[in-house]
């Protein structure tokens, strides 16, 4: 069982720039280790679509549409995925959510995501 919790989330102008930030947490009977992370992005009346992944070992990919302008990082001692974001346009307005897979000792993936609730980010013209 992981919770994730995101946070960083703003009204900004066009041009400026947000960090996003998601914690996850496991239980304490979890052995499992948290394997990649990901950004997800949700427009209004639409399927969210992946914006960045990064994986445990830091390997990363973005969306064209975000690419020179965001950067994904994590920190794997506090189970922590960020997302930097620069040069913020208004198609960028969307619930940001965060998502992640476990992963066992092998490196082998547990099936099943997990998923936040997201943090709005909203771009003003």
């Amino acid at each position: 069982q992981v919770q994730l919790v995101e946070s960083g989330g703003d009204l900004v102008q066009v041009g400026g720039s947000l960090r996003l930030s998601c914690v996850a947490s496991k239980a304490s009977t979890v052995a499992y280790r948290i394997g990649p992370m990901a950004w997800y992005r949700q427009f209004p009346g639409k399927e969210r679509e992946l914006v960045a992944n990064i994986r445990s070992v830091g390997t990363t990919r973005y969306a064209d549409s975000v690419k020179g302008r965001f950067t994904i990082s994590r920190d794997n001692a506090k189970d922590t995925v960020y997302l930097q974001m620069n040069d913020l346009k208004p198609e960028d307005t969307a619930l940001y959510v965060c998502n992640t897979r476990l992963m066992a000792r092998s490196g082998a993936l547990v099936s099943g995501d997990f998923w936040g609730q997201g943090t709005q980010v909203t771009v003003s013209a």
